[in-house]
Order: structure tokens, then C-alpha cells, then sequence
């Protein structure tokens, strides 16, 4: 390659060149125009061959994907409800539901199990964190579920327990419900494993002012106008900016807007009112609670179409990341966890952070966080990275989507709907697995968060799917 034209006898007019660049430099350097093909192995290699063939030929595949993918982008969403889980879920005593696929307390990572052990003391089974911690580890009378096996979201750890007041989402098009508990805020909080008194305090008022003072305004604005309408508010702030996963800024003030003129006419304290907005419109979070159960709804309704190959859910406990098809029902797909590659807070680093945690990744499975990150190019700053590494990452994700959202639109892109419908098979095919912006929760339980920044799912998960679906086109 060193001297092309004695290799050759004469230089050729161009060169096509797939995957190494280690063809294509020393061509350029001897002025011979070369064209690139972005070519990349599969995933697995020569072990998935046969079972992508086996998918890409199964003659349900597309009529399937048209299918779930079309139920996925008529799904509605609206805000019906704040109550306690125990209404929402029927949870009993004793039971807590988390983020991610099924896991035990012996494999739960740091953050996983300080939520736990703090909602423990909640809910009273628990006077401290160390008598706690002995039953969770004994299993005495505890329960552990995870949230998608019950309709539910939960971000970071995504514990949800008993008392914990939430957000209840219909979908009107296809009749689902979603539950998902109201955001604490950032730092020590829960869902990223702390547990001190004042995450506990937190937690408490939560239950005795704020959700009911929400549950009073949201039913009078149900009465007076009808449910509010959670998708469209996402798909405004697309247009505003935010990306839905880690920047919520604006989708925030829109939800409080609505509700303030309804908390104003409740008769209740002043203060309380005063304390409850004050509460919502300062945590720039506080949208994301419904953002994730919107999308849940969303991809529950593309759930159970035989042949179809499309991805209906991305979790992670903070041990095992873990995604659900919809062709192969409720069976998860796991590997171990990644951890975020991103930016710091304080003086933590690389070595304080728990891997990847939290069922938040249902918003880009929806189309949106990570996979709509051109619209909200501001949030680089928050995870790491430039402004035109969010516009390249949107570009990215439609190689592996199935369609566009008609309603979640990218202004910079031309209002290009974002890219949504994760295929299985296209992931598999190209290489090229998505991308989540993400929190990033302390490794030691107790410590909250300690930073945000991007991750990726393990290859594995998408190539145990694509078996599971190649197995079931053969039979």
C-alpha cells in the first residue's frame, strides 16, 4: 500500500473503502479519491448471522413492526390522578417495587439497596438504617418487583413503595395506565440511594402536603376541562429545548402553569400552596415523572405483536441492564451494566459512580432523551460532550429506529420527528446501539448522585433478543 502505483502499474480513479481507515489514510495520501462506507461488523459476529437471517426473513417481520410500531406513535397520554402507590398498584405492606429486570437483594448495587433501606424507615418497618438492612437482607416479609411488571416507571433506583404518592397517566387511544412516583428533586434523594433523615423528612411531606394538595388540583382540573394532556406538552418542549430525559426545564414550568390556577382555588394554607409550587417550579426535574410513564404508555401499547422486533422497554437496576421486545412478550434480555461517561459533580469522579441505573431509559426507547438530544443541544453541559455531538447522536439513532414520532419533533433537523421504534434487528445489523443521557447515582449507598453523562447499553442484550425472535421464526 506504501507505493500504489508500482503495486498497481497505474493509480485507480477511486477507491471504495468499508470500515478500517487504515485503507482509506494511505490512498488519500497518494491523491487517489477514496470513498467511505461506513460499514461495521454485527453484533456477535458469525454466531448471530444465522438468526438475523432467520429474523429478516420471517414474513411476519414487517406487517408486525408496522403494526407495534403504529401503536406506539397514536399513543396518548394524559395526567388522570395523584394518589398513593398502594391505590395505584394495590402494593401491600412489605412490598417494593424497583427499577430494571428481576433482582435480589444479594445481586442489588449501592444505590438499589439504599433506596430500599429508606423506604424501609418510610414505611415504617424500620425504626434506623441498620435494623432495616438485616431485613431486607434476611427477606423478612419484603417483596421485591420490578416496576414494569406492574404498569409502573421508576427512575434511578425506582423504588416505589406503599405511601409514595404519584402520577397516574391514561392513554386514551388504547386504554393503558401508568404509574410513576412524584420527583424528590436532585442530590440526596431516594432514587439515588440516600437515605438520611432529611430524604426521609423529604418523602413525608411529600405524602402529607404535596401529593394531596396535587391530587386535589388535578381532579378539579379533570372536572372542569378534562385530563391534561401529557404528550403534548412533550412535544412542545421538544420545540423549547428540553429532550425529555435530563433536561425538563421548560416541560416543568408548562405543568405548573397549568396547575397553579387550580391549587389557587383549592382554599387550602397559603403556605402549603405557596410551599408546593415552590417545590415544583425550583426542581427543573419534576416533569421527567411524567415524561416516563407517557412513554411507558407508549410502549406498552406496541407490546405482544408476534414477529415484530421492536424494543418495548430499556432498564437498568444498577447491576443488569435489561430490555423487553415485543415480539417475545415479557422475557428480559440482560447483560451487565455499563457505567456513564460523563461529568462530574463536586469532587466525585469515575470511581464514584454505580453503573447505569433506572427506568428513565423508557424515554429513549420512546424517541426521546438521548435520541432527541439535537433538540436540547444546551444539555451537553449537563452531560458532557459539544453541541454537535447531540446533533450527530439523534442522526445515529434513526440507522437503528423504525420510523419518526409525528408528534416529538427536532426544529434543528427541519421538525424531523425524532427517531423512534428501536429494531432489534437494525441494532444487531449496523453495530450501533443506542444512546441514553443519564444521571449518575454514588456506587456506596447513601452518597445520592454523583454526576450525569451518556451510556449504552451491553451488545448482548440485543443479540439474546434477536435469538429469542430468530427461534420463534423458525417454529
Amino acid at each position: 500500500m506504501s507505493d500504489l502505483h508500482g503495486l498497481l502499474g497505474a493509480a485507480p480513479t477511486s477507491v471504495v473503502t468499508a470500515g478500517v481507515e487504515l485503507l482509506a489514510e494511505p490512498l488519500e495520501a497518494q491523491a487517489v479519491r477514496v470513498q467511505r462506507v461506513d460499514w461495521r461488523p454485527p453484533l456477535g459476529g458469525p454466531a448471530s448471522a444465522a438468526d438475523l437471517t432467520a429474523v429478516l426473513t420471517d414474513p411476519r417481520r414487517a406487517a408486525a413492526n408496522a403494526t407495534a410500531l403504529e401503536r406506539v406513535l397514536s399513543a396518548g397520554a394524559e395526567l388522570v390522578d395523584v394518589v398513593p402507590a398502594s391505590e395505584a398498584l394495590a402494593l401491600a405492606p412489605g412490598t417494593f417495587l424497583h427499577a430494571g429486570p428481576p433482582i435480589g437483594w444479594d445481586r442489588a448495587s449501592g444505590p438499589l439497596r439504599g433506596a430500599l433501606i429508606g423506604a424501609m424507615v418510610l414505611e415504617g418497618l424500620a425504626d434506623d438504617p441498620e435494623p432495616a438492612q438485616r431485613r431486607l437482607e434476611a427477606g423478612d416479609g419484603i417483596t421485591l418487583s420490578p416496576c414494569h411488571h406492574h404498569g409502573a416507571v421508576g427512575p434511578m433506583a425506582g423504588v416505589i413503595s406503599p405511601s409514595q404518592w404519584g402520577f397516574v397517566l391514561r392513554d386514551p387511544v388504547h386504554g393503558g395506565t401508568a404509574f410513576c412516583t412524584l420527583n424528590e428533586g436532585l442530590g440526596k434523594v431516594l432514587r439515588y440511594g440516600a437515605y438520611g433523615p432529611e430524604v426521609i423528612e423529604r418523602l413525608r411531606w411529600m405524602a402529607a402536603v404535596l401529593g394531596p394538595l396535587l391530587q386535589k388540583a388535578v381532579r378539579r382540573r379533570v372536572e372542569r376541562e378534562g385530563p391534561l394532556d401529557i404528550r403534548q406538552i412533550v412535544a412542545q418542549m421538544l420545540q423549547m429545548g428540553d429532550e425529555g430525559h435530563n433536561r425538563n426545564r421548560a416541560g416543568t414550568m408548562m405543568l405548573v402553569r397549568e396547575l397553579v390556577p387550580e391549587l389557587l382555588d383549592l382554599g387550602a394554607p397559603t403556605s402549603d400552596v405557596a410551599d408546593v409550587v415552590r417545590f415544583c417550579n425550583g426542581n427543573d426535574h419534576f416533569f421527567l415523572n411524567l415524561v416516563m410513564p407517557a412513554c411507558k404508555l407508549a410502549l406498552d401499547a406496541g407490546r405482544d405483536v408476534p414477529g415484530s422486533s421492536l424494543v418495548v422497554a430499556m432498564a437498568r437496576n444498577g447491576t443488569d441492564f435489561g430490555i423487553q421486545v415485543s415480539g417475545t412478550g415479557d422475557q428480559w434480555f440482560t447483560g451487565p451494566a455499563n457505567t456513564p461517561q460523563g461529568l462530574f459533580l463536586g469532587d466525585y469522579g469515575p470511581d464514584d459512580a454505580n453503573p447505569d441505573i433506572g427506568d428513565s431509559a423508557i424515554t429513549e426507547t420512546g424517541g426521546i432523551g438521548g435520541f432527541a438530544m439535537a433538540a436540547a443541544p444546551a444539555i451537553v453541559r449537563f452531560v458532557g460532550g459539544e453541541a454537535e455531538d447531540a446533533l450527530a447522536t439523534t442522526r445515529r439513532m434513526y440507522d437503528i429506529t423504525l420510523g419518526e414520532h409525528p408528534a416529538y419533533q427536532v426544529p434543528v433537523l427541519g421538525f424531523r420527528g425524532t427517531p423512534t421504534g428501536i429494531d432489534v434487528t437494525a441494532v444487531v445489523r449496523t453495530s450501533i446501539l443506542p444512546v441514553i443521557n443519564t444521571g449518575m447515582a454514588g456506587r456506596v449507598a447513601g452518597t445520592g448522585q454523583v454526576g450525569a453523562g451518556l451510556v449504552s447499553p451491553p451488545e448482548q442484550c440485543f443479540t439474546q433478543a434477536l435469538a429469542a425472535l430468530a427461534e420463534r421464526a423458525r417454529t
